[in-house]
């Protein structure tokens, strides 16, 4: 049932997102649009080698969006790119596919499990994490000393 995705903890969760706004120094940004609803990330990051220094998100998704992005903005403060990568991959797994949900600092997503019996909603759930994921690897690629010249 469609009332099991929007429990109490997800519309909390979804009503405070942190780390809102956009970085006017990003290293590297990068915005994901869900087609099919048109839920939009935009996400900014610095990083310091292949941690997250500093991170910000325009979020503009409906609640499953917002809750996934919440989770993100809680927790990516000093996640390193496979820490990111790992939980992107883990996360999408559960949704598609009933798998485990993400360990560690993302474990949160938990919460997000019953989305897998609503795959229409798998992409805006997931956005966050891919804006995340590739504005981390944007902002390496420039800031390497390979990336800097």
């Amino acid at each position: 049932m469609i009332d099991d995705l929007y429990s109490a903890k997800l519309l909390a969760l979804a009503a405070n997102l942190p780390r809102l706004g956009r970085l006017a120094d990003a290293h590297g940004s990068a915005e994901k649009v869900a087609k099919l609803c048109g839920s939009r990330v935009t996400v900014d990051v610095k990083v310091d080698g292949d941690r997250v220094a500093d991170f910000a998100q325009e979020v503009k998704a409906c609640a499953l969006g917002q809750a996934s992005a919440s989770v993100l903005g809680s927790h990516v403060m000093g996640a390193s790119v496979h820490e990111l990568e790992s939980a992107r991959e883990q996360f999408r797994a559960m949704l598609k596919t009933g798998a485990s949900p993400p360990d560690g600092r993302f474990a949160d997503l938990a919460m997000l499990a019953p989305v897998k019996d609503y795959p229409a909603r798998h992409a805006s759930t997931l956005l966050a994490f891919e804006a995340a994921c590739e504005a981390v690897r944007k902002a390496m690629a420039r800031t390497s000393p390979a990336g800097a010249a």
